[in-house]
């Protein structure tokens, strides 16, 4: 049933399908599905593979919040704690009260600091400029790089909303990872491979990809309003970043991502040792946000991001730092369960109550791609019916 999801996916439907994908699927103990089908790039003779790397984007992000509760458990942080006790740029941060005559940012300062928690939740006020038109107004005025540059320099942005007021998607995770290059006086990514990536095995995750990963990496696509697709090889994070974006920087196979989420389904443990205690994995899954729920995110770059909404009409909650759907989702996921996504249209999902978990990967912008979403979620319906 799987293997005729990802062959319908690359076939399409009235429109083009997706150049390529990767699917797995796990349970406690080793993948109970791998699937493949189309080509790393359009036009070109390389097949998908198994071994295929691909930036994941924003699946980075429970990565970070899981090197930043290595810290917690070790008492060297606090949730409760202002961020800029670690990281003192956050002490100059403002919010963002709109625009002058003239087209000025008007910017005050916050009611309150923000707190380490708050960044790992969302809660903290800082966006992404394609989920806000506010900050793409902002951007354009004060010459703010993308963020998919990895610089220093794209993070000065303002705060949305006072910190804790509101859940707000953006650049949180990004901050995460300065506090806990602070904390250690080393780059991120060396902390997720001391703390994360050698414990479970993950030899193909990298924010500088290897030359063995650069070979095997898979192009972006952009897709038109028409649906055709355009490959951009070139279109790549940069190769030695100025930062690790704890957002969004990791190259990875999905193999690898499927030993992350197999230690979120085992409490914490990996093949070459423990990551989290089992305390720690189920605080990580609970929600965090009290009465404040995720919203819709408004596509505000059109060539990056479509609106985006999981299973519309359906509360959702966040933890630290996941999706949670608050209802059985129609997929067969259980309440509690989380979740979360890429840009390039890459979807995973974390069931620790049954035991399984899964991962669908594209390289396509923008986001929600009209063939990539209903087919991963074909996916994980497709094993929701095995398993029941």
């Amino acid at each position: 049933a799987a293997d005729g999801v990802l062959r319908a996916a690359v076939a399409g439907n009235g429109v083009p399908g997706v150049p390529g994908v990767i699917a797995m699927a796990t349970d406690r103990d080793e993948n109970i599905y791998e699937g493949v089908a189309g080509k790393r790039e359009l036009g070109q003779e390389q097949p998908m593979t198994i071994d295929t790397v691909v930036a994941i984007w924003s699946c980075t992000k429970s990565v970070t919040g899981t090197a930043l509760m290595t810290l917690v458990e070790a008492g060297d942080v606090s949730l409760d704690d202002p961020a800029k006790k670690y990281v003192p740029l956050l002490a100059d941060v403002k919010v963002l009260d709109g625009f002058d005559a003239d087209g000025e940012p008007i910017l005050r300062a916050p009611k309150s600091d923000v707190t380490v928690g708050q960044l790992m939740l969302h809660t903290a006020g800082f966006g992404y400029d394609f989920f806000s038109p506010e900050l793409v107004k902002y951007g354009e005025k004060k010459g703010v790089p993308s963020v998919a540059t990895c610089t220093r320099a794209s993070m000065a942005t303002p705060l949305l909303h006072d910190p804790g007021t509101a859940w707000e998607y953006g650049t949180n995770l990004d901050w995460v990872g300065q506090v806990v290059e602070a904390v250690t006086g080393k780059r991120l990514g060396d902390v997720m491979r001391e703390r994360i990536f050698e414990p479970l095995g993950m030899h193909d995750t990298a924010f500088s990809p290897t030359p063995s990963m650069i070979a095997r990496r898979a192009a972006h696509h952009q897709r038109a309003e028409d649906g055709s697709f355009t490959a951009m090889p070139q279109f790549t994070l940069p190769q030695e970043p100025e930062l690790h974006m704890g957002g969004h920087g990791l190259y990875a196979t999905v193999g690898d991502y499927m030993k992350y989420i197999r230690m979120f389904l085992s409490d914490g443990r990996g093949p070459n040792g423990r990551v989290l205690k089992p305390e720690t994995v189920a605080f990580m899954g609970s929600n965090g946000l009290g009465s404040l729920k995720v919203k819709c995110l408004p596509g505000a770059i059109p060539s990056l991001s479509h609106d985006a909404e999981f299973f519309p009409g359906m509360p959702k909650s966040w933890g630290y730092s996941f999706m949670l759907n608050d209802e059985k989702a129609p997929t067969g996921r259980p309440a509690g369960a989380l979740a979360w996504a890429g840009l390039a249209n890459l979807y995973y999902w974390i069931d620790r109550q049954n035991g399984v978990g899964g991962f669908w990967a594209t390289q396509i912008l923008p986001f929600v791609d009209q063939v990539s979403v209903p087919s991963y979620l074909a996916f994980e319906t497709a094993v929701y019916d095995r398993l029941n």
